[in-house]
């Protein structure tokens, strides 16, 4: 069963494969693995606000340089917010998680005359999602920085950042009077020349001039405008490089301009806006798939924008401006529909700001003025004829939201690889309003197990809508359909070498147990044949026809299996395979492999077994390779070992043990006699206390050396009585000193007595 389940990874792989191949032009919306990622990402950068590992984010400055920073700082909040956008986009509710320690962040920021440009600004987005509880005191200092900031503004990011701010202000106060002193210069400042901000007039009279020489066929100059003639900008006047990104970030600031006027803007100037938007359109590059895509092309950065970033950053831009401005901006549908492609194709990101940059993006295209795309999308792009799977197709907006009423229709359908068309009739799909998914009653009567490319029309009902929504041409979508593919006179056989005639031959049956046993010699040979073919009757050729000879020795020979129609079959010479065989004789498992990606009841069988008679070898005869050991003998456990002790010597009788020990006592009891026969006594014990004390001592540790002794003896090592016995030695020099001290002492008094 091991080896069935190993050989079909094969097969699966391959199948994995040719999936991949098919969704590589199959755009499906946000879905709950988008959900899942999100919380997987947001949650491995270590939770929300505040952060405060050191070094853990990269942001961006006001010069566009790469710098790390330690939390506390506005890549902190710039996380917080893309966190939160995400999440609310997704309708992930988090923002009682992390509300308390972000609205405190908030207010020190906002409350803050340090706090830079880019912090209030991400500051006042978070507050905008979370309804922190700022006073209006507050916001009151924090539109006066932002104004005057707009008026010393001398960069592009200066303006993004204040005029964004403001226009964030103006959302999340009561207030209706907070509008830009000249919010037509402010635009003029920003699109043509930073010199002319503080002067209205001379503003003005600078568009008059650029608008002369445009006409004549002139250009400005880039020392005089951050607006490019290709539509892309810079981010200030000393820095010649235009940047794509930087022009999504200019219609966000002219958006917000726009947006904060008290009175129109001129016309002209959002005209010429509009005509920049167009020739950025025209630098939009496209994939095979249909998506279109914006990509940085800065000569000389030291950083590099990828394209999910650029191009989120002008569908913000383009969004923005177009969500303030009246009429329409004349871009094709078809380019925002290959907008919504390219981050659908994404799939899910693996990283927490290009998740954020998908899912907003994806959102803006969702509520934009210019077209919402709609996104047509099959449930299952694997079907099986054998179960009869109805072929499905949803039409959602690219968050999944239900489309408005609309028909599906099939064009065509054609095999892959092929120019012939199975259907030229169109038919309409049926709608299931309760699932929201359209249906094809039954498919075309050709269409057999394989890859198939299906053409889908969508058209709106309402003719209103046209402007609306971008829905696109002609959809392809490839179909891979499966099925049961039928295996019929399978056999095996062993041949006479020189006549062909059959000399044994064997049916097997491949869809059950087989256990054929044949022999053959070196002048036989070995047929085995079988035929395919698929449930409208058709040939099949798999991906997969594998014959294996195995050896008793291990040692496989891989033989490949060709076909004539729906007829396979494989003849093994064994007079000319004697030395791929190594001449080794002896009994050979055999093992049939079919398999495709497309057939359901794809096969790994063990056809039985041949025994071989093979001529004895040469002497230079090529050796079977080197078989490969068995993981098993290397790291499986090893072999228990049985330990063998010495026999213990056999020891004397108890009783004559125990005699010998009473002997080695007599001595001392010989010893204790010999004292009383000499009149041993305790008449020279000193009386007085001190001097008492120092011969109890004395005697104590006498006894504790002879202790120490029998402990030896029992159970110490050498090393540890030596230690005791130095401390005892040192012990007994002293109160020994001090007693024998005493006791001459009294006798030198008894003598002069």
């Amino acid at each position: 069963m091991a080896r069935n389940l190993g050989g079909f990874l094969v097969l699966i792989a391959a199948a994995l494969i040719y999936s991949s191949a098919l969704a590589s032009y199959i755009f499906q919306p946000i879905s709950d693995s988008h959900r899942s990622a999100a919380l997987e990402l947001f949650n491995s950068l270590g939770g929300s606000f505040p952060r405060t590992e050191i070094g853990r984010y990269a942001c961006l400055d006001d010069e566009r340089m790469v710098k790390v920073v330690s939390c506390g700082n506005p890549c902190c909040v710039e996380e917080t917010y893309e966190e939160l956008r995400t999440f609310e986009v997704l309708g992930i509710d988090k923002r009682s998680d992390i509300s308390t320690a972000a609205c405190q962040s908030v207010s020190e920021i906002l409350g803050s005359s340090s706090s830079t440009l880019k912090d209030l600004f991400y500051a006042l987005k978070v507050n905008g999602i979370l309804k922190c509880d700022i006073k209006e005191d507050v916001f009151e200092g924090v539109a006066s920085r932002l104004q005057a900031a707009v008026s010393g503004a001398s960069a592009l990011l200066d303006f993004y950042y204040s005029v964004g701010g403001l226009a964030l202000i103006k959302g999340q106060t009561t207030k209706d009077d907070l509008y830009l002193a000249d919010a037509e210069g402010v635009f003029q400042s920003i699109k043509w020349t930073t010199l002319a901000r503080n002067s209205p007039t001379l503003s003005r009279a600078l568009l008059g001039l650029v608008a002369d020489v445009v006409r004549v066929g002139g250009c400005v100059g880039p020392a005089l405008a951050l607006s490019q003639s290709d539509g892309r900008w810079r981010y200030n006047s000393n820095n010649p490089e235009s940047s794509t990104l930087a022009a999504g970030l200019a219609l966000e600031a002219l958006a917000g301009i726009v947006s904060l006027s008290s009175s129109e803007i001129d016309q002209s100037l959002i005209s010429t806006t509009k005509n920049d938007i167009l020739k950025l359109f025209d630098s939009i590059e496209k994939y095979d798939d249909g998506a279109f895509y914006f990509d940085e092309k800065l000569v000389g950065a030291r950083e590099h924008q990828g394209a999910l970033s650029t191009t989120s950053s002008v569908v913000r831009g383009l969004t923005a401006f177009a969500a303030v401005t009246s009429g329409s901006l004349n871009l094709p549908s078809g380019k925002i529909l290959g907008l919504a492609k390219f981050f659908l194709a994404i799939g899910i990101p693996g990283d927490a700001k290009d998740l954020f940059n998908q899912v907003d993006s994806l959102a803006f295209l969702e509520s934009n003025t210019v077209s919402i795309p709609l996104i047509l999308s099959l449930p299952a792009t694997v079907l099986s004829l054998t179960k009869k799977d109805a072929l499905k197709v949803k039409v959602n907006t690219v968050l999944g939201s239900n489309a408005p009423p609309l028909t599906v229709n099939l064009l065509r359908v054609f095999r892959s690889g092929s120019k012939d068309t199975l259907l030229t009739d169109s038919q309409e799909l049926k709608f299931d309003p309760e699932n929201a998914v359209y249906t094809l009653d039954a498919l075309p009567k050709s269409v057999d197990v394989g890859k198939y490319t299906f053409v889908f029309e969508t058209v709106l009902h309402d003719s209103d809508h046209k402007n609306l929504y971008a829905i696109g041409g002609q959809t392809r979508i490839p179909i891979f359909f499966t099925g049961v593919i039928e295996v019929d006179t399978a056999e095996i056989a062993v041949l006479d070498s020189d006549l062909g005639s059959i000399e044994t031959k064997k049916k097997i049956d491949l869809a059950g147990d087989n256990t054929v046993s044949l022999s053959a010699n070196h002048l036989q040979k070995l047929r085995l044949s079988f035929q395919l073919s698929t449930p409208l009757g058709h040939a099949f050729k798999p991906h997969q026809a594998i014959l294996k000879l195995t050896h008793e020795t291990k040692v496989e020979h891989i033989f490949l299996m060709g076909s004539s129609g729906k007829q396979f079959e494989i003849i093994l010479d064994f007079l000319g395979l004697v030395e791929k065989l190594f001449y080794l004789s002896g009994r050979y498992n055999v093992q049939l492999t079919v398999g495709d990606a497309v057939m359901e009841n794809s096969f790994l069988k063990a056809v039985g077994h041949i025994n071989l008679d093979l001529p004895e070898p040469p002497e230079k005869a090529p050796q079977p390779p080197a078989q490969p050991l068995d993981p098993n003998l290397i790291h499986g456990p090893k072999a228990e070992i049985a330990h063998i002790f010495r026999v213990p010597e056999k020891l004397p009788p108890k009783e004559l043990s125990l005699t010998f020990l009473g002997l080695t006592l007599l001595p001392f009891l010989g010893f204790l006699l010999g004292l009383l026969r000499l009149g041993v006594n305790l008449k020279n014990f000193p009386s007085s206390s001190v001097p008492a004390m120092f011969a109890a001592l004395f005697h104590l540790g006498i006894a504790a050396v002879l202790l120490l002794y029998v402990l030896f003896w029992l159970k110490l090592d050498l090393f540890t009585t030596l230690k005791a016995l130095g401390f005892l030695g040192a012990f007994l020099m002293f109160v020994g000193h001090r007693i024998l001290s005493h006791l001459a002492s009294s006798s030198s008094k008894l003598k002069s007595a």
